[in-house]
């Protein structure tokens, strides 16, 4: 059985099974050096200083569409919300990937950065709340501007450290992920995601970050191309407080892989919330599902909750993993 087809392997590319909600908005948004992020905004009529705003951050060459239906539950629950894609994808994708200049620090320093500017100032006086998936959770750290995060809510947010993953799909991940992934990134110039079904079309350096065995982040290739941190060092500037959730099934978000990355968040007060799917009366959720409309009522309200109070609800599923 091929890493191309094995059926015990996460699946990558998120699929819909239903007609998303549309946004109220569609904007381009340049970053600090002048690429054009593309993105979507949910926006309700009347300005109000205590509406916070939410801006999503998406996994790894996911298209923030895939996010429309969660960002209109917040919308629907008193939210303005701005989705977007990192540079290279979805919205945001130039006409060829070879040769683009993209990885996760300029995903987080340059592309996120240029969401929290156009928050304030597009939302001014509100407070900016943010929920990040998987990557999306780690370029929260990376912005210079991320000091004036009020909230943040997580799933299954690492950076990817192979020796974290699953163990018993361990050595399959490593060899797709980090040996397959960066053997075609190098032939075609960058990662056709896409023709695979795997996830969308992926620029070489965000690869090259993905696929290098470092267990932090700082030792990615572009983990030191950093500007406007506090003291220099990424996540350093972050004091919102942290909600991290974790599904006992997502073989990237283990505990030791959700853990690692909170070790980041050290000037924040940092919850991780870890969830079986049989808590919810399922026998699956992985990676991607969280975002799904079925679960509306079992999981969303947890991070609804989160950024309406700052603090977990006591009737959410799962146990609260003891911080180290």
């Amino acid at each position: 059985m091929s890493l191309l087809s094995s059926p015990d392997l996460p699946a990558a590319r998120p699929t819909a099974t239903e007609p998303a909600p549309g946004p109220s908005e569609t904007f381009h948004e340049p970053a600090a050096d002048g690429y054009l992020i593309g993105g979507f905004g949910w926006r309700h009529p009347q300005a109000d200083p205590a509406r916070p705003v939410v801006i999503i951050n998406a996994a790894t060459s996911v298209r923030c569409r895939y996010y429309f239906r969660f960002a209109d539950y917040l919308f629907a629950n008193g939210f303005d919300v701005m989705t977007y894609d990192y540079r290279g994808i979805g919205e945001s994708r130039p006409a060829s990937l070879k040769g683009l200049k993209a990885s996760w620090s300029d995903w987080g320093a340059l592309d996120f950065e240029a969401m929290l500017q156009r928050a304030r100032r597009e939302f001014p006086g509100q407070p900016i709340d943010v929920v990040g998936h998987s990557f999306g959770g780690c370029a929260v750290g990376l912005a210079a501007s991320a000091g004036e995060i009020r909230r943040v809510a997580t799933m299954g947010a690492q950076f990817a450290y192979w020796r974290d993953y699953e163990p018993r799909l361990r050595w399959r991940m490593l060899g797709k992920w980090h040996v397959l992934m960066p053997l075609l990134t190098g032939f075609y110039g960058y990662f056709p995601g896409k023709r695979l079904g795997w996830m969308e079309d992926t620029p070489a350096g965000v690869v090259r970050d993905w696929a290098t065995p470092h267990p932090r982040y700082e030792g990615r290739p572009s983990g030191r191309r950093l500007t406007g941190a506090r003291s220099g060092q990424p996540f350093a500037q972050v004091t919102a407080n942290v909600l991290a959730i974790s599904l006992s099934d997502d073989p990237f978000g283990t505990v030791a892989a959700i853990e690692r990355l909170l070790g980041y968040f050290s000037h924040s007060a940092r919850t991780h919330l870890r969830i079986a799917p049989q808590d919810i009366g399922e026998t699956e959720v992985g990676h991607f599902a969280f975002f799904h409309s079925r679960f509306d009522t079992r999981l969303w309200p947890i991070i609804l909750s989160w950024l309406r109070h700052g603090e977990l609800d006591s009737r959410s599923p799962g146990r609260v993993v003891p911080r180290a």
